[in-house]
Parts: C-alpha cells; structure tokens; sequence
C-alpha cells in the first residue's frame, strides 16, 4: 500500500509526481531542486545557496513523512557541473552526521529541469 506524501513546505509537484511515497516504513522522495516552495522562484544565486534550498526541500519533505535526514539511507545526486562536487558536498554534509551519513550516488548530467546546477532525490526508512 502506497501512501501519498505532499506539504506545502516544499515545491509543489510540477508534473505528474508527488513529493514522495511511502509504502510501507520506506519513503522515496521525488528529486528537489532550488525552488522556494513559497514563491516558486528559483534560489540559486551560488552554487551552496542552491544546495541548501534543495535540502531544506527534502527536509520539510521528510517532516511531512515524520522523518529526519537520520532516516535517510540512500541519497542520489545529480549536478550539471563536477567541479561544483566540494561545495555541494559541504552543504550536503551538513545535514547528516559523518558517522551515520547515508549511502550515495553523485552523477554528473548534461542538462537538469529548469537549467539547475542540483538536484537530489533520498530513499528513508522510519
């Protein structure tokens, strides 16, 4: 059984997709990108600014789900530029503990929705 997740403290879905899905104790979120979920407008002046609307996206989505990043256990990132891979990973790892952090994937892609420079999706277990 699949159980729907949305709030409005993240972006609306703009295609046909929703926030996330939980379906039993595992969440799989959709992938976030650098929208204000107030405004719609893209926050990305720098690549660490777009990085950390991309997880406070992802953690309000979580909190809908009452999860935290401590839940997370597979993140995928996708950026369009691998010579902005530190920086990204520096605001990413701010939101996890080292010792606990999840498994993942950084890939780099030619092109990502709205031209971002990131986007990342997660798979949590409560």
């Amino acid at each position: 059984m699949k159980k729907i997740i949305n709030t409005k403290n993240a972006p609306a879905p703009i295609g046909p997709y929703n926030q996330a899905i939980l379906t039993g104790n595992t969440l799989f979120t959709s992938g976030q990108i650098a929208l204000h979920p107030t405004t719609g407008e893209l926050v990305n002046s720098t690549i660490e600014e777009e990085t950390k609307q991309v997880m406070e996206n992802l953690k309000a989505v979580l909190a809908a789900a009452e999860m935290t990043f401590e839940n997370v256990i597979k993140s995928s990132i996708f950026i369009a530029n691998m010579n902005d891979f530190g920086k990204i990973n520096e605001v990413y790892g701010s939101y996890f503990n080292a010792e606990t952090a999840p498994a993942r994937e950084t890939v780099e892609v030619a092109n990502l929705p709205k031209f971002v420079q990131v986007e990342i999706s997660m798979i949590a277990v409560k």
